[in-house]
């Protein structure tokens, strides 16, 4: 496993790590969650990743009590959670005001069976809120030991600068992190949004749905295959497999039956080479990988055989297959920078 610092912080985390979002708790529950965990941490994971929201807080019981019973010692780990939807539906039981996200901080750890997180992610920005409030929240829950750094989820540019902005006047902590989607198809945010946070602050992502929720790995490249999440999240996935028959939705599935032809030239799978495509980003800090069984995970970490093996010319391949990359920002004609010189902005 390879390790990175996450964002400008001194934590270092696996490249690639587990998440449990729609899976445990949900789908999965009881032993197959411990032996998942197991033979992640067994294979150099040892990040773990849920929120207050997953699975209404099955996620967090079920992992907690996985790795309590696995008998890992908390100091080898590095565990992150996310407060923002709540469980119940009061006005004060979601959200990011202070009440919320000290007493979710609270009721996350109770049901992890832990004392604290590495990582408490703010799982949307909360417009409701003022941001000075959101900052000092997230400090006293680092103050209070309770969590070691924060970090935004699906946050845009403007709300995480603005908390930076809010934290620096008052001499408080930023986030470290932006937990977001970033997929081969879907860029923009990821690669172009973030590009002055990457540069101005060292932030760094841990990326979910890195497999566009199963369509990169080429399963659904001939319909939807009994099993499969789109078979099994049915309701939850209804407005994204209603889009596989759209000109757009086919077009992407014609993206996928490309790559796949380059992951086979590689020996790789197609899932590989997404995850590796990722992972490649030298602005992530993990990609949160989700599995069913401990042979997907394993499948998922061949990502790692992949990530030496994409080459310039392999990469330029890809960018002809998507045909997406971000547009970089508009200079109007004028000539460029010195390359050799380092941009401040």
């Amino acid at each position: 496993m390879l390790f990175r610092r996450l964002g400008p912080s001194g934590l270092r985390v696996p490249l690639f790590s587990l998440g449990g979002w729609l899976t445990y708790g949900g789908t999965v529950v009881g032993d197959p969650v411990k032996e998942i965990i197991k033979t992640a941490f067994e294979n150099g994971i040892n990040m773990f990743d849920t929120a207050e929201a997953y699975e209404k807080g099955k996620s967090e019981i079920e992992m907690g009590r996985a790795i309590k019973e696995l008998g890992y010692r908390r100091s080898d780990l590095v565990i992150s959670t996310k407060i923002f939807f709540g469980l119940r539906s009061g006005p004060n039981d979601g959200g990011l005001s202070r009440k919320h996200i000290i007493e979710g901080t609270q009721e996350s750890l109770a049901r992890l069976q832990m004392d604290y997180v590495d990582v408490i992610f703010a799982h949307r920005h909360d417009a409701n809120v003022p941001m000075e409030e959101i900052v000092r929240a997230f400090n006293f829950v680092i103050d209070k030991g309770w969590a070691f750094y924060w970090g935004t989820s699906e946050w845009s540019a403007r709300e995480i600068e603005e908390a930076y902005h809010v934290a620096d006047r008052l001499g408080l902590q930023g986030p470290i992190a932006e937990q977001c989607q970033h997929h081969m198809l879907h860029r923009e945010r990821p690669e172009k949004e973030y590009a002055p946070l990457y540069k101005r602050y060292g932030i760094s992502t841990t990326t979910w749905s890195s497999l566009a929720s199963g369509l990169l790995t080429g399963k659904y490249n001939n319909g939807i295959p009994p099993g499969s999440r789109f078979d099994l999240k049915a309701d939850f996935f209804k407005d994204t497999r209603a889009s596989l028959t759209t000109p757009e939705g086919q077009e992407k599935i014609r993206k996928v039956q490309e790559l796949t032809k380059i992951a086979e030239e590689l020996g790789a799978s197609t899932a590989a080479l997404a995850l590796a495509w990722v992972a490649r980003n030298t602005n992530t800090g993990t990609v949160i990988l989700g599995a069913t069984k401990p042979e997907q995970l394993l499948d998922n970490l061949k990502a790692l055989e992949v990530l030496p093996k994409l080459t310039d010319d392999v990469l330029a391949r890809i960018e002809g297959v998507l045909n997406n990359q971000p547009a970089p920002l508009n200079v109007y004609s004028r000539p460029p920078l010195d390359p050799l010189v380092k941009n401040r902005f």
